[in-house]
């Protein structure tokens, strides 16, 4: 039994020795330490052995079976480490080789020039706020001073959701809850989506995107709302840039300007773009109605106001000479690589 314990070491130890992976020792482990191992199955047989025998055998089979275990565990340990420096070898980076191109993500042409607006009114004291879209009626049109039988109240140009929800048609929604909340003076701009009901066109969208803008304080003139508009025309367009009032009507505003500049594609000579006027509209502004200061709680006899709304996709088209507006929402990686 000596004979066959020692056959079995000088087997196991010579085997281990010559192992050249982690899955072969594991092998060996099993073959000789296993519930069904060499090793084991002669701790076995020790049951036909005499009283005075079977301490010592059991002894040297237990020493056998611990120098086995030790040397398994350092060759495994070893074939670890070896295995782990093979594959930092093979994982190194050769620095010298030519990097992959990696394409980064740029903003959108819609985005850029509601970055540069934001810049703008920022610089001139205004604060940026947002509104909800989805907003009730007495928001969108009731403080508005829009009452119920006005023609932006017809399904054919709001959508609605519901008796009293709708889907805003301006950002001026948003200029009624801050009026609601704050107290003059108020100086802040509302961007967002708005949405109408408009057939899809080179010029149209059911969606777009608007600028809201309000100041509300004592002593405020029409005299400011041109100042403020000439100087957000001249940062956009550049200082060249004419700019021209006109007289209009919104409900929420009395008196009521449309404000154009000089046309960007011609310069103000005439062409297509402009239907050869030479002046491009972009965007409604005017005096704030004393019925919609009073409908916040404002008093109309202490505090005046102006308003503006500025279509950000017709003011992008006319900065960028995109020709229809469409091309701003089908997300065309040829177009936008332009930008």
């Amino acid at each position: 039994m000596k004979e066959q314990l020692e056959a079995i070491k000088q087997t196991a130890f010579e085997a281990v020795k010559n192992a050249v992976s982690e899955k072969e020792i594991e092998d060996l482990r099993v073959k000789y330490l296993g519930k069904k191992g060499e090793l084991t199955a002669l701790l076995k047989q020790m049951g036909g052995l005499s009283p005075e025998e079977r301490p010592k055998m059991g002894q040297l089979v237990n020493e056998a079976k611990s120098n086995v275990e030790n040397l398994i565990s350092k060759k495994a340990e070893e074939l670890k480490k070896k295995a782990t420096e093979l594959k930092l070898k093979a994982e190194t980076i050769d620095i010298t080789m030519p990097a992959k191109e990696q394409k980064i993500g740029k903003l959108h042409p819609l985005n850029t020039v509601l970055d540069d607006m934001i810049d703008i009114f920022q610089s001139m004291g205004f604060d940026v706020l947002d509104g909800p879209e989805v907003e009730t009626d007495h928001y969108n049109f009731e403080c508005l001073n829009v009452p119920a039988d006005h023609p932006a109240r017809d399904m054919q140009d709001t959508f609605y959701l519901g008796e009293n929800l709708l889907l805003r048609t301006q950002t001026s929604a948003a200029q009624i809850r801050t009026m609601e909340t704050r107290k003059p003076p108020i100086r802040v701009i509302c961007p967002g989506r708005v949405f109408r009901a408009d057939e899809v066109d080179a010029t149209h969208s059911p969606v777009f995107h608007q600028i809201e803008g309000l100041v509300v304080d004592k002593g405020i003139t029409m005299c400011d709302l041109k100042g403020v508009l000439e100087q957000f025309a001249h940062e956009i367009y550049g200082k060249d840039t004419n700019v021209k009032f006109r007289p209009s009507f919104f409900p929420f505003t009395e008196p009521s300007v449309e404000v154009d500049v000089t046309c960007s594609e011609c310069g103000g000579k005439g062409c297509r773009v402009c239907k050869g006027s030479g002046w491009i509209e972009i965007l409604g502004a005017g005096m704030v109605h004393p019925n919609v200061l009073r409908s916040c709680g404002i008093d109309p006899d202490v505090y005046s106001g102006f308003a503006f709304g500025i279509g950000l996709d017709r003011l992008t088209t006319t900065r960028y000479k995109i020709s229809d507006i469409r091309l701003l929402f089908e997300n065309d990686k040829r177009f936008l690589d332009q930008f």
